[in-house]
């Protein structure tokens, strides 16, 4: 698997295969692709092309209001956690206008690299298991959600926490990432490695979780579960 896994990790190029693809071979409707047409061509100014991203039931269709409009939807929600089901709704609909951007091969692009905060996840114990869980929250006050994804193909993933509101610790697991097809991902964690004030040991077993990259850029990257989970990363400054 791992042998695999850095044959095409290792075979990226450069930004040069991070390109977006054609909005007209995603737009299901010839009006949407006139417009955007228009508004390229058109001398009239920039704003009468757009809308404000405040608005949460328009979109602009322009990737970078999207990507500050998911941004505003999501911060300061302890990653979705408080959000309501309209809210969560708003934020599906904008990923699935993003969707429209990705680039044709998204496993295959360098910018997959980095670290990442996990901002957003429709289910709150997708990330973090039990400790993100209801009871788990009331426990454990989650400071940190950390995904590292360094070439060719390891993946870390850390959760920093501070326990009872006087105990800090962390969670870390280490992995191996295998590309499936050019969007699904596969990541096969070794026992997760528990730290809290000096004490420091593994419990449990191996766990594997599968995920489909549904947008990335410089600044944040979509995911979707194996399960359906929508997750919302943002790279680290």
């Amino acid at each position: 698997m791992a042998s695999s896994s850095l044959a095409l990790l290792s075979s990226f190029r450069g930004p040069d295969l991070c390109k977006t693809k054609s909005l007209i071979s995603h737009s299901k409707h010839p009006s949407d692709v006139s417009f955007s047409f228009q508004c390229r061509k058109s001398r009239i100014p920039p704003i009468l092309c757009s809308v404000s991203v405040s608005d949460p039931q328009v979109l602009t269709g322009r990737p970078d209001d999207l990507v500050a409009s998911i941004l505003s939807k999501v911060t300061e929600t302890d990653r979705g956690v408080s959000l309501t089901k309209e809210q969560q709704e708003e934020v599906t609909q904008v990923a699935q206008e993003l969707q429209k951007y990705c680039v044709a091969e998204p496993v295959r692009c360098p910018l997959i690299f980095g670290e990442w905060d996990v901002v957003y996840c429709s289910n709150p114990t997708s990330p973090g298991g039990g400790y993100r869980s209801a009871f788990g929250r009331l426990v454990f006050r989650t400071k940190e959600m950390i995904q590292a994804v360094e070439a060719p193909d390891t993946v870390k993933n850390k959760v920093s926490f501070s326990a009872l509101g006087f105990l800090d610790g962390e969670v870390s697991l280490k992995g191996r990432l295998k590309a499936l097809d050019d969007s699904w991902i596969q990541v096969i964690f070794e026992a997760p490695q528990l730290k809290v004030g000096s004490l420091e040991f593994q419990y449990g077993g191996e766990s594997e979780v599968k995920l489909k990259i549904t947008y990335i850029d410089e600044k944040i990257r979509l995911g979707k579960g194996s399960r359906g989970s929508l997750f919302v990363f943002q790279r680290r400054k």
